[in-house]
């Protein structure tokens, strides 16, 4: 038996996203043109449009496993985050590259940076297989970002964090926003960074449960 995706991306639309208040136009517009599921590997693929973050890569050699964000709190962070269509985007996290395939729909550009190089290799053939022409994806550390293209307009993290590291909020060009889901489970919430006059100012918006991503996690200082 076949599955209707088309049917399930309108429902996730009409059943996740618009009841979370995610009401963006040009948002909206684009998730519809995204088939989620391909960025979804094997038989998790019936499960593309869930209520739920989504494993896409299994724990490994280490590291932690690696999740799509459930669409709901995908759609309000990159909401938050006001994307024009001028602008260049940097995706952190960007696992398989869903978000980043949205987030083309919306900007001019963009960077996405991913640590694990599967996921990196995975996600850039299946952008070009989307036709998703404006983006590139790098490899390298999370939480470094990638300083080689900043400044950027818009810093989207992908995942939760323990705090926002200095290196990526120097990559935010003079009005640029940085959104990012910082604490542990529910207690986790959703920032935005603005950075105006050269400071950058932040404000807890609204609570956000999403998995975390590697590399972020807060360096524990010198206990006697």
């Amino acid at each position: 038996m076949s599955v209707d995706f088309s049917k399930q991306r309108e429902n996730m639309i009409e059943g996740q996203l618009r009841t979370q208040d995610v009401t963006n136009v040009r948002l909206i517009d684009a998730v519809r043109a995204i088939p989620r599921e391909e960025f979804v590997p094997g038989r998790r693929k019936a499960l593309s449009y869930i209520d739920e973050d989504l494993e896409v890569a299994a724990a490994s050699g280490g590291q932690p496993a690696r999740f799509l964000m459930q669409p709901a709190q995908f759609g309000k962070l990159v909401q938050l985050a006001d994307v024009k269509s001028s602008d260049f985007v940097l995706d952190v996290g960007c696992a398989t590259g869903y978000s980043t395939a949205v987030l083309s729909k919306i900007a001019s550009f963009v960077v996405a940076v991913e640590c694990d190089e599967a996921l990196a290799e995975g996600a850039a053939s299946t952008l070009a297989e989307l036709d998703c022409v404006n983006v590139t994806v790098v490899t390298g550390a999370l939480e470094k970002g990638h300083a080689k293209e900043a400044p950027y307009d818009v810093i989207f993290v992908g995942g939760a964090v323990e705090e926002v590291p200095q290196a990526l909020l120097d990559q935010l060009g003079e009005g640029g926003r940085l959104v990012a889901v910082v604490g542990h489970g529910n207690a986790a919430r959703a920032h935005l960074y603005l950075k105006e006059d050269g400071i950058v100012s932040s404000r807890a918006v609204f609570n956000s449960a999403v998995e975390a991503l590697p590399g972020f996690q807060r360096e524990v200082g010198f206990v006697f």
